[in-house]
């Protein structure tokens, strides 16, 4: 004799609970459940209790794919980010992938061995055909900006970029502002020659750090000694600063810590004193910073805020793309240690 046939409850016990299973035990519609499940508005509080209940008591766990097709999102944010080892981009790159956990979404990283057009525009046809919801760019060469944003992308590209330019889809640290404060420092010391280690030409953070430089010297009437310009390692700051052309006063205002600490080795193995012959001023506030010999001046850039700011522009450009808005870039902070002191 054939066994009788289960009930509903019995059939959900027997298989994994599907969407139309908590629908029946918490007493609505589907169409709810996947508002609570996808955090929408318009669900009232008890119902949303009831539902999660349901979801809890039938262990349901909604897989990504069936998510994808109600709300034709995916809570996937493509990240391109360059293939390199510097702090900026770096802290940049972990710093979002904490703030969008954080709204749970998940991210998927494509690193970028070259920096240009052609490999980063592959990099975007890779996350494309994963059907992302949003594609973070951290950019590095401001050509890859131009050619990224004239590609014609059925979803938003939010970029962390330093440039000039301004748009509700471009975030960035305040570079330019970042030099000028420290070039204003050495001059405010009293140094009347103040040089400029600078990073690569193509990069858009040592193009905005050099422009500060510059600036700042002009509104002072100071003479402008043309940069050199490193890779942003250490070993190009300390190839740098072997032939540096110092003189009694000087200073030295480098394009990132990193560099400039070989530049502090060179000086030291060239028998000049910092700061007592010559003062210096490094860029990003690596976690060395404070413990080198000596403690390095330098210029805090606050990348968890900036993580953050990315993420918000993207949930901006994803949910609400008519509100996004202009943002002003983040200040940095000037942080005086013993590299700098007065000439003598």
């Amino acid at each position: 004799m054939a066994e009788p046939r289960g009930t509903g409850a019995d059939d959900a016990a027997a298989r994994p609970s599907n969407i139309f299973d908590v629908a029946r035990l918490a007493g609505v519609s589907h169409q709810t459940v996947s508002r609570v499940l996808n955090d929408l508005p318009n669900v009232r509080p008890a119902t949303r209790a009831r539902v999660e209940q349901a979801i809890a008591q039938l262990r349901y766990s909604p897989s990504p794919a069936a998510r994808a097709l109600v709300t034709r999102r995916t809570r996937t944010i493509g990240l391109v980010a360059p293939g390199v080892s510097d702090y900026g981009p770096t802290s940049i790159a972990m710093n979002f992938t904490f703030a969008a956990r954080a709204a749970r979404y998940n991210v998927e990283t494509v690193s970028s061995l070259d920096a240009d057009v052609a490999s980063v525009r592959e990099a975007v046809e890779g996350l494309l055909r994963q059907r992302v919801d949003a594609i973070v760019l951290v950019v590095v060469d401001i050509a890859v900006l131009e050619a990224v944003r004239a590609l014609d992308l059925s979803i938003p590209v939010v970029a962390a970029a330093s440039t000039a330019r301004r748009s509700p889809l471009i975030v960035s640290i305040d570079q330019y502002r970042g030099a000028r404060s420290a070039v204003r420092h050495l001059a405010e010391l009293g140094h009347e020659r103040i040089l400029h280690l600078a990073g690569p030409a193509q990069a858009s953070d040592a193009f905005e750090r050099v422009r500060g430089w510059r600036d700042e010297l002009a509104a002072r009437r100071l003479a402008v000694v043309e940069p050199h310009h490193g890779d942003w390692s250490a070993a190009s700051g300390y190839r740098l600063g072997s032939t540096l052309d110092i003189e009694p006063g000087s200073a030295i205002f480098v394009a990132n810590d990193h560099m400039s600490i070989g530049v502090l080795s060179a000086l030291r193995e060239r028998g000049l004193r910092v700061p007592d012959d010559v003062s210096v001023v490094g860029f990003d506030d690596v976690p060395e910073a404070g413990y080198l010999y000596p403690p390095l001046t330098t210029v805090r850039q606050d990348f968890a805020a900036l993580g953050e700011l990315i993420m918000q522009k993207v949930l901006i450009a994803v949910e609400e793309p008519d509100s996004a808005t202009e943002d002003t870039p983040l200040p940095t902070h000037l942080i005086v240690r013993q590299s700098t002191s007065a000439p003598r």
